[in-house]
């Protein structure tokens, strides 16, 4: 088993290269990408054992990072106005010692893999694993890619209309961030359904540095996101009512800004 981690780091670390191209691609493109290689070859590796439960997870993440890195890239392809406003955002390569990128390039190929674990032992466990946490698991998985899915189609379809304008239609009504709320809710499944399935400290190690990771680099995206909205939009009347009455990313959880958390800052 720590022979195919070794293999699925090295696969991760060899999509996610493509970062060496642009920098933020270590965190978008190369996210995305590297989700749907290594959920092909878990199932390649894990293939004799591999139940259905399994199979439908797997391929659910690997439509999930295909989906997701198609549309990035396609979107900084055909807008140039949110290349810039990206670039503005975020440092470059050439800002950072290149010990740093390469300690970037690493870091996030071995969060890609522990987010893979929960999947990939369950893959490797077979039948004779905990069903019912699979099950459940794999429910709000697809829930969460569902989620996202959307929010960035109403995303994509209000900016059309009128790309000056804040989105607070669809799913924006309930949170501001919908489509960090659907990677939370996917990544909270993945998780889910290799309970039952970490059989040694280090699978727990792995599966917990994998979530409460991709959780704080959402929360890090979301408080991004929220200077960014407050330097665009700040002086907009109706922008300002609907930070206060819109909870910036868990539905029902009067959280309305995360801001001031500059320990968020990634």
């Amino acid at each position: 088993m720590i022979v195919n981690f070794l293999i699925l780091f090295v696969l991760a670390l060899l999509v996610s290269a493509i970062g060496w191209a642009r920098f933020v691609w270590f965190f978008s493109v190369g996210y995305g990408y590297s989700i749907t290689a290594l959920s092909i070859a878990t199932v390649i590796m894990t293939w004799p054992a591999l139940n259905w439960l399994s199979g439908l997870l797997l391929l659910l993440l690997a439509l999930y990072g295909l989906r997701l890195s198609t549309y990035l890239l396609m979107r900084e392809l055909k807008n140039r106005a949110y290349v810039k406003t990206v670039d503005l955002d975020v440092k470059h390569k050439a800002d950072y010692p290149i010990g740093v990128v390469i300690a970037v390039w690493v870091s996030c190929a071995l969060l890609y893999v522990g987010e893979m674990t929960p999947a990939v032992l369950r893959a490797a466990a077979g039948t004779g694993s905990a069903f019912a946490t699979g099950l459940v698991g794999l429910i709000i998985a697809a829930i969460g890619v569902l989620v996202e899915a959307v929010a960035d189609k109403q995303k994509n379809n209000a900016k059309k209309l009128n790309p000056r304008r804040f989105v607070d239609s669809g799913l924006y009504k309930i949170v501001r961030c919908p489509n960090y709320l659907g990677e939370i809710l996917l990544w909270t499944g993945v998780f889910v359904s290799g309970i039952g399935c970490y059989s040694t400290w280090w699978h727990w190690v792995l599966a917990l540095f994998g979530y409460i990771g991709i959780v704080y680099v959402m929360f890090s995206g979301t408080r991004r996101i929220e200077l960014r909205q407050a330097a665009n939009y700040g002086n907009d009347p109706e922008f300002q009512a609907y930070i206060r009455k819109t909870p910036i990313l868990l539905p029902c959880v009067p959280i309305y800004s995360v801001a001031k958390y500059k320990w968020l800052k990634g």
